[in-house]
């Protein structure tokens, strides 16, 4: 990968990685390991839980998610996150905004013949 590559990734995840993570706590409430092997199943979205945790703990700050801890039989127990009503506010605002950027840049490529 060429070094201004690496550069646009971590960007792009930078830009990204709230609403990704938004997202995969709309689906259901996971434990951070789990976001995390969740995540590292796209290239665009691998990150360390050093840039996770603090992640989660500022949206738990701003209201955007809920934490509990649940144990499950015999295993230690996990703190969960779900999204809160906030939350499900903001991944909606987030996506139509994300749909709607996606939607103007292939107008752009198409435009002006960039689709190739």
């Amino acid at each position: 990968m060429e070094p201004f590559e690496h550069k646009w990734d971590v960007q792009f995840r930078k830009g990204t990685l709230e609403m990704v993570i938004l997202a995969l706590l709309g689906q259901k409430a996971q434990f951070g390991l789990q976001l995390l092997q969740n995540l590292h199943q796209f290239e665009t979205m691998k990150i360390t839980e050093g840039t996770l945790y603090p992640l989660l703990d500022r949206l738990k700050r701003d209201g955007v998610v809920e934490s509990y801890w649940l144990q499950e039989g015999e295993s230690r127990p996990r703190k969960y996150y779900r999204l809160s009503d906030v939350g499900k506010d903001r991944l909606g605002g987030l996506k139509a905004r994300w749909l709607k950027s996606v939607k103007d840049i292939n107008q752009l490529f198409h435009k002006y013949n960039l689709e190739k």
